[in-house]
C-alpha cells in the first residue's frame, strides 16, 4: 500500500521495516519529526537524549549489543556528536546503524548551513543521499544491509526540502532481525592506541571494498538521454536538474556518495560532450571529480550559499531569464521574527534591556529572540550551550585586562540539559562570578514542544523522574539560586539587580510555561494560567509609547488613538500592564 509521507516519516518507516529496535536523537529543526514519527512504532525504543553526542553513543552501544539502531539529528548537531562519530568507523558496528545528518541549505533554522557529507570523507563512513520519500524509506533499509555487511556505520544525509517534502511511498511489513549476539572482543570495541593502529587498517580496506559496491551498486544509476550534456548529481538537486535539463541530458545520479563510484563517473564522463556537477552547497562531487583529471562545469555558475531550485539552475547553466511576478517593495510591510504574545521570556529581557553595562551572552532557542528590537537584550549567540561558557570566557577577558563588565549568560531548560551544565560546573570551578539565568518553559520550545529531562516525560508519553534543576545546580557548587515567575517585573528585577551585584556564581531560574504550551490542570492552578486579557482605556492613554518598548506583537499604536491591544492576541501576561507608567491599561472587565 502506497502513503503521502515527508522524508522524515519515511526515515521512521524505513527503520520500522529494517527491524530497528532503539532510535535516539536530540530535537533539530529539520530532523525532529524522524524520532517523534518513530516513536509511533512501539516495537522501537525510543528516546530524546539530552544532546546529539549522548543520542549517538546510546546507538553505539545498542550496535555493539547487536541490535539495529538509528541515531537522528540536524547538521549541526553532527558537530556535537562529532567525538564519538570518528571513532565509531574504526570500531564498526554488530547490528547495524544508520547516523541522519539532516542539512539545512538556506538556514531556514540554523546558524549556519554546513554541508555534512565532508563528515563522510572525514570519518570514513558510508554515505547515501536520497532525492525523495520512496528513496528515503528504500536506502534505510539498503543502509542497513550495508552496515552489516560491510562492519562500519552509515550516514543518512537529508536536507530540509527532503525532510518535509511528501511524496507517496510503498509500505511494506516489518523484517524479523534478530539480535546478534554479542561477543566479547576488545581489539574491535576497545579503541586504544594500539587496537586503533589496526583498526584503521582495516577501515581502509573496509573503504576500498564499499568502493566497488559503489561502482556497481543500483544506488547509483545512469540514465542515457541526449549526450551532448551530461550531469553528475545527488539528492534534491538531482530533483531540480531533472526539472530543467529533462530528455535534453543524460544523467549520472548518485545515490551512494561515499566513497564515490569513481569507474562509473569515468565512463559517464567519456560519453557525453559537456558535463555539469549540479549540487547544493559545497562542490563536495566536483572537488573529488575535478582531482580525477575529469573537466566538469560546477560552482563557478552555481551558487555556493543558499537553497538550489531549478531557476536558478535555468539561469546560471542555460542563462535563462525566469519571469518573475512583478511587486511593489514599498507595499511590503517587514515582519521580524518576535516573541510569542505572553511569552514568558519577554519580562526577563524587558527587565536586562535596562540594564547599563551588562553583557548579555545568548544561546540556541526561542529566547534568541531577545536580540531583536525593541529589547536588543543579547550581544553574542554562537551554538548550543555556549552562553555560559562563553559568557565566562568574557567575564575572565575582562576581569585579567581591568574592564568594568558584568556578564549574564541566558539559556533555555532543554539547551542547559544539553551542554549548558558543563559550562557552569567550568564557571563554579574556576571561580568565575557571572549570572546564568535558566529560562525554564517547561518543554522544548522552539522545535516544537519535545519533552526533555525537566518535563517529567519520555518521548514515548511515559511518566518519568523530572530532574529538578535547582538541585542540580546546587549539586556543583552553586550558592546561589533563586528562582523567579518572568512575568512579574519587580521580582525578575530585584533578582537580577541581586545577583549582579555578587562575586560568586550565580543562578536565576525564570519558570513559567511556554503560552503555547498544552497546559497540565495542574499547571493551570500552580501558575494562573487562567487570566484576563489587556485592554488600554484609550482616551486616558498618554501616548508615552513605553508599552511598545516590549515587544509584544499584540500591542500596536496609533497616532490619533495611541497604544491598542489586540485582545484576540492578548493572553494577559500583565507584562504591558507593569510597564504602563500611567495605569491606563487594564484588565478586560475590571
Amino acid at each position: 500500500m502506497k502513503k503521502l509521507l515527508t522524508g522524515n516519516e519515511a526515515v521512521a518507516r524505513g527503520a520500522y521495516e529494517s527491524g530497528v529496535t532503539l532510535a535516539a536523537a536530540y530535537p533539530g529543526t529539520p530532523s525532529t519529526e524522524i524520532l517523534e514519527n518513530v516513536s509511533k512504532y512501539k516495537e522501537i525504543y525510543s528516546e530524546w537524549s539530552p544532546n546529539e553526542k549522548v543520542a549517538l553513543e546510546v546507538a553505539i552501544g545498542g550496535s555493539i549489543a547487536g541490535a539495529r539502531t538509528l541515531a537522528a539529528m540536524k547538521h549541526v548537531g553532527i558537530n556535537v556528536a562529532a567525538d564519538p562519530l570518528f571513532t565509531f568507523a574504526y570500531t564498526g558496528v554488530n547490528g547495524g546503524c544508520i547516523i541522519i545528518s539532516a542539512d539545512d541549505p538556506g538556514m531556514h533554522s540554523s546558524q549556519n548551513e554546513q554541508d555534512n557529507r565532508y563528515y563522510a570523507k572525514a570519518a570514513k563512513l558510508a554515505m547515501l543521499e536520497p532525492s525523495d520519500s520512496q528513496e528515503t524509506k528504500d536506502f534505510v533499509k539498503e543502509g542497513y544491509r550495508i552496515s552489516e555487511e560491510y562492519n562500519i556505520p552509515v550516514l543518512l544525509r537529508l536536507t530540509t526540502r527532503i525532510c518535509h517534502s511528501k511524496g507517496l511511498v510503498e509500505e511494506s511489513n516489518r523484517e524479523s532481525v534478530e539480535i546478534k549476539q554479542y561477543e566479547k572482543n576488545i581489539p574491535k570495541y576497545v579503541a586504544t592506541p594500539a587496537n586503533g593502529r589496526k583498526l584503521h587498517i582495516d577501515l581502509e580496506d573496509r573503504l576500498i571494498k564499499l568502493e566497488e559496491y559503489s561502482n556497481n551498486t543500483h544506488l547509483n544509476t545512469i540514465e542515457w538521454n541526449d549526450k551532448k550534456i551530461g550531469v553528475i548529481s545527488s539528492g534534491v538537486a538531482y530533483q531540480y536538474a531533472k526539472e530543467v535539463f529533462g530528455e535534453n541530458a543524460s544523467f549520472l545520479k548518485l545515490g551512494f556518495t561515499f566513497p564515490l563510484p569513481k569507474e562509473k563517473i569515468k565512463n559517464f564522463a567519456s560519453e557525453v560532450e559537456k558535463l555539469y556537477v549540479i549540487e547544493e552547497l559545497e562542490p563536495f562531487l566536483e572537488t573529488e571529480i575535478k582531482a580525477m583529471g575529469i573537466k566538469v562545469i560546477g560552482k563557478e555558475y552555481i551558487p555556493l550559499t543558499g537553497e538550489l531550485n531549478p531557476d536558478i539552475i535555468r539561469e546560471s547553466l542555460l542563462n535563462k531569464k525566469v519571469e518573475k511576478i512583478n511587486r511593489n517593495e514599498e507595499m511590503i510591510i517587514g515582519r521580524p521574527p518576535t516573541m510569542c504574545a505572553g511569552c514568558p521570556h519577554r519580562g526577563l529581557f524587558y527587565e536586562l534591556s535596562k540594564k547599563k553595562n551588562v553583557v548579555v551572552t545568548g544561546d540556541i532557542g526561542c529566547y534568541t529572540l531577545g536580540s531583536a528590537p525593541p529589547l536588543s537584550t543579547m550581544d553574542t549567540c554562537i551554538c548550543m550551550g555556549s552562553s555560559i561558557s562563553a559568557g565566562h570566557g568574557f567575564n575572565k577577558a575582562c576581569e585579567v585586562n581591568g574592564v568594568d563588565k558584568k556578564v549574564v549568560g541566558v539559556i533555555g531548560d532543554s539547551t542547559f540539559f544539553h551542554s549548558g551544565i558543563t559550562g557552569l560546573i567550568d564557571i563554579v570551578y574556576n571561580k568565575g562570578n557571572s549570572v546564568t539565568i535558566i529560562l525554564d518553559n517547561r518543554i522544548t520550545g522552539m522545535t516544537g514542544h519535545q519533552e526533555n529531562p525537566g518535563t517529567g516525560y519520555t518521548l514515548m508519553g511515559e511518566e518519568a523522574p523530572q530532574i529538578d534543576i535547582t538541585k542540580l545546580c546546587e549539586s556543583i557548587g552553586v550558592k546561589d539560586i533563586k528562582t523567579v515567575n518572568p512575568l512579574d517585573l519587580s521580582e525578575t528585577k530585584k533578582a537580577i539587580e541581586e545577583s549582579l551585584k555578587l562575586d560568586v556564581p550565580s543562578v536565576i531560574i525564570t519558570k513559567y510555561p511556554c503560552v503555547l504550551k498544552k497546559s497540565t490542570q495542574e499547571e493551570i492552578e500552580d501558575y494562573g494560567l487562567d487570566r484576563k486579557a489587556c485592554v488600554v482605556e484609550s482616551t486616558e492613554c498618554r501616548k508615552c509609547k513605553m508599552c511598545l518598548k516590549s515587544g509584544c506583537p499584540a500591542i500596536s499604536f496609533e497616532q490619533d488613538k495611541g497604544s491598542i491591544i489586540d485582545e484576540n492576541m492578548c493572553v494577559g501576561c500583565d507584562v504591558c500592564l507593569q510597564i504602563c507608567p500611567f495605569d491606563v491599561i487594564k484588565k478586560v472587565g475590571e
